[in-house]
């Protein structure tokens, strides 16, 4: 116990020097530590404090650091090696409070705290601070009431770029509105970005310091984290900002965001191109591999530098050896991700192995949850891509599932067996993984069914009518290499003079100037623009083709079709490749005909996910979200080479391979299994419980809500909410507690759609009165704008008919017209005694 104790002593010793502070007097300055106070030692003393260490007083040392002025400063209590720091948390408060001061560290030489015991919960910090530095941070002087109280608007950032927009007479036009929007560059946040940014206000107001959003691809991050960044700096919590991603496309990708969102009032850097003035900027941008080469981040800053920190893909950003830059920065911390939780659940952490990769997944997303402050697996705001496509903001995917007799088979935990001959007289039975499939499987005929099945199914561009822009994520480079060339050869071929090599492009590692491929295809610059159609705005280059890069963090949002050539086991590397498609985009070309310009728009509705690995059935059937899954192990030199593995199977000849079955089948709003477990297993737990199905069975609806409110909502294992609830279902309507208990106990099958409700309502309406069949078109239209249309409602409540037809309503006075007074009487009144409005608004 005692050598613990001083070796504790001397290596706070240490880093009490590496911080500026003081034993003794020296080159002119005071010393600024005391020890146990009113205890003045020699520095032969202070030298082998580990070894008088049993000679002080009480078996332990506290030390008092002081200010330029000598005053009592921070408290630094300190434990032995094998104590956690936090022990002698009420001990320090108690006596800095005693000496009236606000900082405390807390450390046993290995493990250190920070903390202002006013404010907030003890920070880990990796070194300690300096007088100098705490005084200088924001972070440690915060006011989070100016942070809470601060209104955020959806013109939040679009008033940095023209404070007095709303004033502007083309802003003020309806007609010229959007023009005008999109001429100054102004942007408005969503009403989903907004309840983020309270989230956050409402947890910084709650005393917390770290928080996480979970937010779908496509969803804007950036532009969130950019209102997060004006809500820190405009309230006075944060002096300076770094953002840290760990790709270099992200890093410039953040940079030209932020300039555009936050110019001129705040300056953004790129941290390696600037780092003799990054000080100068309010924004710094970096990766983590930037900071971490040759400790960087311990050379260049110092741990106060940054009052706030955000972290994109945060589940990967900041694991393994890259969490040391992370907890080096103190102050506020904020992490992004896509990745829903539902993956982390009853993960026996002592059982994962580290060559398994879904295991390691889960540990991965486990561990961003506890650096986030979120332990219970619930992040401080989440919207997740069933909000974003209930919402109108994200489009699902068609998924193309199509498989050859090898791509099956390889899926099989088993293996794949295959008998090679030997020689004239023995066969030789060999087991293949994933690692082989590339090696052993991608025969060129393979590679050419896959190729021709894409380019006979693709997505067309729906303007020009070419190949919609495609990412094809494939096994390694030297498949990506063959898959490009044949996919250039099919293109010259099938439109002969409309491509030279350049139909398709490799977009690797190892290809040079690779990351300005990609920014020129997601800018439709890539090898000049489209043959197809003149001064249409979309890139030559339809095809990249790439292994790992493009997976995360890459916009291109007229993207139409991915395509998956290699399996995948990580459910967050499903979750980033899916999301590469699912933003939304209006394609649009202005013609010249005569005289006159004519425009053409047509919105993106969904793009094509192929899936020739059964990808999507795994995650959707075979994947188990609630335990650990061991990757199928090579079998024991002793298996019999003349059977087959456990339901493995024998291919002699594996080459050619055709294509067993093609089918396509669109991703409806419950979206897909990955995007809805939230429910799943809700339901699950709920229907198991006896209680509850015994008052449901007895019709006690508010006796069996109560039950489930008290007994498994708002638990810390799960933290189920009806409002949460009812968003995983991925309606497009607002769902009832009534509904969710029906669905549970099996009274129906399944939720309906606004559609679907319309559908029943509008039969019991006419059921009411025979309608005409020459207005049955108007009528029924009527009957579903006033239930849908809230403006159109409260327009005809009110009676301003002369709104009708104006940019808050989608229908007019022309249509009221045909439609006829009588008419629209009759379906007011019914759907106001008859129809619960309320059940169709999302």
């Amino acid at each position: 116990m005692r050598a613990k104790e001083a070796k504790a002593r001397i290596k706070i010793n240490e880093l009490l020097k590496e911080a500026g502070w003081r034993f003794f007097d020296e080159d002119g300055k005071p010393a600024n530590i005391q020890v146990e106070p009113n205890v003045k030692l020699s520095q032969k003393q202070v030298e082998n404090m580990g070894e008088n260490f049993d000679k002080v007083k009480n078996g332990f040392i506290d030390f008092l650091l002081l200010d330029e002025n000598g005053h009592p400063f921070i408290v630094l209590e300190a434990k032995s090696e094998d104590k956690d720091p936090l022990v002698g948390k009420e001990q320090a408060r108690e006596y800095a409070k005693s000496l009236y001061i606000k900082y405390v560290i807390l450390s046993n030489g290995n493990q250190h705290y920070f903390w202002n015991i006013y404010k907030g919960n003890p920070q880990i910090i990796t070194r300690f601070p300096s007088c100098e530095s705490i005084k200088e941070s924001k972070a440690f002087n915060a006011e989070p009431a100016r942070l809470f109280r601060e209104d955020v608007k959806d013109d939040y950032i679009a008033v940095i770029k023209n404070s007095k927009y709303a004033e502007a007479p083309e802003y003020i036009n309806p007609e010229t509105r959007l023009k005008f929007i999109k001429d100054s560059g102004l942007r408005f946040l969503r009403p989903y970005q907004i309840n983020a940014i309270k989230a956050l206000q409402k947890s910084v107001m709650s005393g917390n310091q770290r928080f996480l959003f979970e937010m779908a691809t496509g969803t804007g991050k950036t532009l969130t984290s950019a209102a997060v960044i004006r809500l820190f700096l405009k309230s006075g919590n944060a002096h300076r900002v770094l953002f840290l991603v760990d790709r270099i496309e992200l890093e410039n990708q953040a940079r030209k965001n932020f300039v555009n969102y936050l110019s001129p009032d705040y300056h953004t850097v790129i941290f390696k191109e600037n780092t003799d003035d990054w000080r100068k900027a309010e924004v710094v941008v970096s990766t983590v591999q930037t900071l971490m080469f040759n400790n960087k981040y311990k050379k260049y800053f110092k741990p106060t530098d940054f009052s706030l920190l955000i972290v994109d893909e945060s589940h990967r950003s900041i694991n393994g050896n890259s969490r040391a830059v992370f907890e080096y920065f103190l102050g506020y911390k904020l992490g992004l991700t896509a990745t829903p939780k539902d993956y982390i659940k009853n993960v026996n952490i002592e059982k994962l192995k580290s060559n398994d990769p879904r295991a390691w997944e889960k540990r991965q997303l486990l561990d961003s949850y506890k650096t986030f402050g979120c332990e219970s697996g619930e992040p401080t705001y989440r919207y997740s891509l069933l909000d974003g496509v209930r919402d109108g903001y994200l489009v699902n995917p068609t998924v193309v599932d199509a498989r050859t007799d090898i791509t099956t088979q390889l899926l099989a935990d088993e293996g794949y067996a295959v008998i090679n001959q030997v020689d004239d007289n023995e066969d030789e039975e060999e087991i293949y993984y994933a690692k082989d499939f590339e090696k052993k499987f991608f025969s060129e005929e393979t590679n050419r069914i896959f190729v021709k099945t894409f380019m006979e199914n693709a997505k067309r561009d729906p303007l020009s009518g070419e190949i919609g822009k495609s990412i094809i994520f494939c096994v390694s480079r030297k498949h990506a290499a063959k898959i490009t060339q044949i996919l250039n050869e099919f293109a010259d071929k099938l439109f002969p003079d409309k491509y030279y090599s350049d139909f398709a492009m490799q977009i690797t590692s190892d290809v040079m100037n690779a990351q300005t491929y990609t920014t020129n295809f997601q800018n439709n610059n890539l090898s000049g623009t489209t043959k197809f159609l003149e001064n249409y705005k979309s890139s030559k280059t339809r095809v990249c083709v790439t292994v790992g890069m493009m997976t995360t963090g890459y916009d291109c949002e007229d993207l139409l079709n991915i395509v998956l050539l290699r399996p995948i086991f990580s459910p967050t590397d499903f979750i980033q490749i899916k999301g590469r498609g699912t933003r939304k985009y209006e394609f649009t070309y202005k013609e010249k005909v005569v005289n006159e310009i004519r425009e053409h728009k047509v919105d993106k509705d969904t793009f094509k996910l192929f899936d020739f690995f059964g990808n999507c059935e795994y995650f959707e059937e075979k994947f188990n979200y609630d335990e650990v899954i061991a990757l199928p192990k090579p079998q024991s030199k002793g298996t019999d080479p003349t059977q087959p593995p456990p339901g493995g199977t024998w291919y002699e000849n594996y080459d050619p391979d055709p294509l067993k079955f093609m089918e396509e089948k669109a991703v409806g709003l419950e979206g897909m299994k990955i995007d809805r477990m939230f429910f799943d297993k809700f339901e699950s737990t709920v229907r198991q419980d006896r209680k509850a199905k015994e008052q449901y069975d007895q019709g006690n609806y508010v006796a069996v809500q109560h039950y489930i409110e008290k007994e498994i909502l708002n638990k810390p294992s799960e933290y189920y909410t009806w409002e949460k609830l009812k968003r995983s279902i991925g309606v497009d309507r607002r769902v009832t507690v009534k509904e969710i208990l029906d669905k549970v106990f099996g009274a129906i099958p399944a939720f309906k759609s606004k559609r679907e409700l319309i559908e029943d309502e509008f039969e019991s309406f006419v059921l009411t009165k025979p309608i005409p069949s020459d207005k049955y078109y108007e009528i029924r239209r009527f009957f579903e704008t006033y239930i849908m249309d809230k403006d159109v409602r409260r327009i005809i409540e009110d009676q301003k008919y002369q709104l009708l037809g104006t940019e808050v309503s989608t229908y007019t006075m022309s249509d009221l017209k045909t439609l006829g007074v009588d008419n629209m009487t009759q379906i007011v009144d019914y759907i106001n005694d008859n129809v619960n409005v309320s059940k169709f608004i999302a």
